[in-house]
């Protein structure tokens, strides 16, 4: 028996060993390489290259990322070098460039070199007009058929606007008639020898000076062509031609033309509004109906000198792209929401006929903007306008103007609202950078700041009893006429300012 133990114990071992030492059936046929238990001779070969091939492909999406990064970093740079060749190869239109800037990774300058050929002699002038294919006849409503506002006198220049067909005229059509100001007796007329000089302008930049805060600033690095091709056009009040008559030379021409170096002084007669800023707004947007024989023009603000020619400008901003309407972005707003909050802050207006002229906005479905609104910005920079005279054109210009005659006179807040109703693909309009738009002309200072009691105003109620003085009577009767929809529940959007000088 003892004897068995041992053996049976030993049988068992060499059992077992013989098993280890069998080489298990494989399924290569089946299973292949990574078939279970299978340890090939050139396994550990195998399986370095595998890791060393993942790595690879790893370490080359690295390499490629940061390809991809450096070329982008060298595109926001060459739009931002001082060097000739570098801002030559710069394509500040790119979608690319546009994300980039709209992502924040291009740092925004106060002025930087404008992409203009090199002689305005050498541009090529395009024979006729952009086509109008989207609407095909554009007329405008000439008299004021509703009662008088407040026993009023005369009709209002911008017409009795109701609800209605304020939303109708936003519904585009081949044949619309729309208000567009200029209401038969409301105020604005020029006079006759005024009339007849601008119907030969087909070429026009503009410019306006109202209640007497500017002096003419002369346009410099104007060629000859463009004098030539250009009439340069000063709208006045009648309180600024007194004030420029006092503080410049005037020269009168055999005509009665009245001219202050290159620019011919328009004067406009009985202001159609009791806010100055608000009549400034007249020749700006609707230039089309102040010289309605003009094909192109440039709208530059009064402050402002001109310091490139003209015809570069049109060159630049319509030719080249196809566009017909053109203007800067705001140098910190995108956002209307922010725009208004900020027009708050520097009591550019009441407060709350602010609020209110965004609830109805946010009532009717204007949200802040982003990255999805399909618009670079909703806030430009209106100081310079450049335009061709098209019926799309002027139709939006007609819908700016009216939005600015029913509810406040700042048009920042009124511009990216027309765009989205009228539909960002019908209305193709470029906003063009902020840096290049201060590098159009030279700033200069008011010649007295800007007041009114109504920009105070911190609530409704001060409208009250000896306040309702400050009532516009012929202007913003938008914001006094009730609404058709319950503005009570609607919030406005949180304001994050995203700019310390916003």
């Amino acid at each position: 028996m003892e004897s068995e133990v041992p053996r049976s114990v030993a049988l068992r071992s060499n059992r077992r060993g013989e098993r280890s030492n069998q080489i298990p059936i494989s399924r290569d046929d089946q299973d292949g390489f990574f078939s279970p238990g299978k340890v090939p001779a050139d396994y550990p070969i195998k399986l370095v290259w595998k890791r060393g091939f993942v790595r690879l492909v790893f370490v080359a999406g690295i390499v490629w990322m940061l390809l991809i990064l450096i070329v982008l970093l060298f595109h926001v740079w060459s739009c931002q070098s001082s060097y000739d060749f570098f801002s030559a190869i710069c394509n500040k239109e790119s979608k690319v460039y546009g994300l980039l800037n709209t992502w924040g990774f291009v740092q925004q300058q106060h002025r930087c070199p404008i992409p203009v050929v090199d002689d305005p002699n050498k541009i090529v002038i395009p024979e006729g007009k952009t086509s109008d294919s989207i609407i095909t006849r554009l007329s405008y409503i000439t008299d004021d058929d509703e009662p008088l506002n407040n026993g009023s006198s005369s009709p209002l220049f911008g017409g009795h606007i109701s609800w209605a067909e304020r939303e109708e005229s936003f519904k585009i059509k081949p044949s619309m008639k729309v208000h567009c100001g200029f209401i038969r007796n409301g105020g604005a007329e020029m006079d006759p020898n005024d009339i007849e000089y601008v119907k030969k302008c087909r070429f026009v930049v503009a410019s306006g000076i109202f209640d007497g805060y500017d002096v003419p600033h002369q346009p410099s690095n104007i060629s000859h062509r463009s004098k030539e091709l250009f009439c340069f056009l000063m709208v006045v009040d009648e309180v600024s031609l007194e004030f420029i008559k006092e503080n410049t030379t005037i020269r009168t021409d055999s005509k009665g033309g009245q001219w202050v170096g290159i620019w011919r002084l328009i004067p406009l007669k009985n202001p159609p509004y009791d806010e100055p800023r608000r009549n400034g707004k007249v020749p700006k947007i609707l230039t089309h109906r102040l010289f309605p024989q003009a094909q192109y023009s440039i709208w530059i603000d009064g402050k402002m000198e001109l310091i490139v020619d003209p015809l570069l400008l049109l060159e630049r901003y319509l030719w080249r792209g196809e566009n017909t309407f053109a203007i800067a972005q705001h140098k910190h707003h995108r956002n209307v929401y922010e725009e208004a909050d900020a027009n708050k802050r520097r009591k550019r207006y009441a407060r709350p006929l602010i609020d209110l002229h965004m609830k109805i906005y946010r009532y009717e479905g204007i949200e802040p903007w982003s990255t999805k609104s399909g618009t670079i910005s909703d806030v430009p920079e209106g100081a310079v306008i450049i335009r061709e005279h098209t019926a799309l054109s002027n139709l939006f210009s007609c819908l700016w103007f009216n939005e600015v005659h029913l509810f406040t006179p700042r048009d920042q807040l009124s511009f990216g609202y027309v765009v989205h109703k009228l539909g960002v693909k019908p209305f193709k309009h470029f906003m063009f950078p902020n840096c290049e738009y201060n590098s159009l002309f030279v700033l200069h200072p008011h010649t007295r700041e800007h007041s009114s009691k109504v920009e105070w105003v911190k609530s409704l109620s001060e409208f009250k009893g000896k306040g309702s003085s400050m009532k516009e009577s012929r202007g913003g009767l938008g914001l006094w006429t009730p609404y058709p929809g319950d503005l009570s529940s609607v919030v406005l959007p949180k304001v994050v300012r995203t700019s310390k000088a916003g």
